[in-house]
């Protein structure tokens, strides 16, 4: 028998110590409990049971994470409630102060989205540094506390960091009678070409939350082999988006609706005169005065982008029905009580079979918010360093790959000379 991995485990006859309390004892079981865990797993087992890890991939990148050994611990009375934390992560975590620098790409069918670089980049790294896509959640952008923190830490670890703000977020510009919606790839598919051939030498990765994960995802089942990504994140993904409709109409969750449907509402106002004489089926006036994301989207989404109704458009928008076919390097990090994306709705299936896939799920976290570790409560998410030890294994993976193949070729080289030489 393999031994436990870490030194955790408490001798027997402490716990059955007439000196130690009841909360002592429960901590102590509880560490038992994993080691035993993580002998009967032949020491491979490296996280904690707090923690629901899973995935076809578990073998190949569970390695990687340095902190899943540790407990969950969500901040005092903040992160006991997944309202509470939510809404708390959302108006009183910390956002970074970073210069960016905008470019506004045009697509092919003359509409446009913004790309928020880190000012300065193009002067500190080099051309061949690996570059990291953040796709922000709905009506999202480079402003977020979330993007920013994960920015802040993927750029310190010596990454190229670059915000897709899609059409109207942000105040990323508005060309064309069609915004973005959760079944819409052909955006990202363009920001990730374009990045890539601005970038030839260097490994791309992608980040997204909410409704960006949900895209992310979408995409990387569409390319599947063809995908030129090296690694991807999914966060606080919707996956059923079915699911995801039922319970957000459902007690305190309608005020995220009604909070959502007011973004949405702003930044179609903004650019309410480019649908003024749009025909069709289109119901200008119920987006305009939407009172829910599911009025917005049977009025403007799901006509934008073809659909015959909003359940139509729900049903065949879900990423879920994506995983299966996803070829690249996948991390989905969920919460167990997210109010937004329901932990019923999660693959689990489909992860545990894909070579490609692993899934962490936090017992707390709520939506976006992840109040724990030792940032809390104002810092960054718990998620952040679990992030960056997976795309750092995968690019320390990549960059073996790339010295392997360079050695192969000096030797062939090498070979051929000493051929021609015998020759002579």
């Amino acid at each position: 028998m393999a031994r436990p991995a870490w030194g955790c485990v408490t001798p027997p006859l402490s716990i059955f110590s007439p000196r130690s309390g009841l909360y002592t004892e429960r901590v102590r079981t509880q560490k038992i409990h994993f080691s035993v865990a993580a002998m009967l797993d032949g020491g491979q087992r490296r996280y904690d049971p707090s923690l629901e890890v899973l995935g076809g991939g578990l073998d190949s990148y569970l390695p990687a994470f340095k902190t899943l050994n540790r407990p969950y611990d969500a901040f005092p009375v903040v992160g006991w409630n997944r309202h509470v934390e939510t809404i708390f992560a959302s108006f009183f975590r910390s956002v970074p102060d970073v210069r960016l620098r905008r470019e506004c790409l045009r697509t092919k069918d003359d509409g446009a989205v913004a790309l928020d670089w880190v000012s300065g980049d193009d002067r500190q790294l080099g051309a061949d540094s690996p570059v990291l896509i953040l796709l922000p959640g709905l009506t999202g952008g480079s402003e977020d506390s979330y993007v920013r923190h994960l920015l802040v830490r993927a750029r310190s670890n010596g990454m190229r960091v670059v915000v897709f703000n899609s059409r109207g977020c942000a105040d990323s510009p508005v060309t064309t009678a069609q915004f973005y919606s959760a079944s819409f790839t052909e955006d990202l598919r363009q920001v990730v070409a374009h990045v890539s051939n601005r970038y030839p030498n260097a490994n791309l990765y992608a980040v997204g939350w909410s409704l960006g994960a949900n895209i992310l995802v979408r995409y990387l089942g569409q390319e599947s082999h063809a995908c030129p990504l090296s690694g991807a994140v999914s966060l606080c993904n919707p996956f059923n988006l079915v699911i995801a409709d039922e319970d957000f109409r459902k007690g305190f969750n309608i005020v995220y609706d009604k909070t959502l449907a007011n973004a949405l509402r702003k930044i179609f106002k903004k650019h309410i005169l480019i649908f003024e004489d749009i025909g069709g089926e289109f119901n200008i006036p119920l987006a305009a005065n939407a009172k829910s994301v599911r009025e917005f989207d049977d009025g403007l989404t799901r006509v934008s982008f073809g659909f015959k109704s909003v359940d139509d458009y729900y049903s065949n928008s879900s990423s879920s029905d994506s995983i299966k076919h996803v070829c690249t390097p996948l991390l989905c990090i969920q919460a167990a009580n997210d109010p937004i994306a329901p932990s019923r709705g999660i693959p689990r299936e489909d992860i545990k079979e894909n070579p490609n896939c692993v899934l962490i799920v936090t017992p707390k976290g709520g939506h976006l918010g992840w109040v724990a570790g030792p940032e809390a409560p104002r810092g960054a998410p718990w998620t952040d360093p679990v992030v960056m030890d997976f795309l750092e294994h995968l690019e320390r993976g990549r960059s073996k790959v790339i010295a392997s193949s360079s050695e192969s070729d000096t030797v062939q080289l090498c070979t051929e000379g000493l051929r021609h030489l015998k020759c002579g």
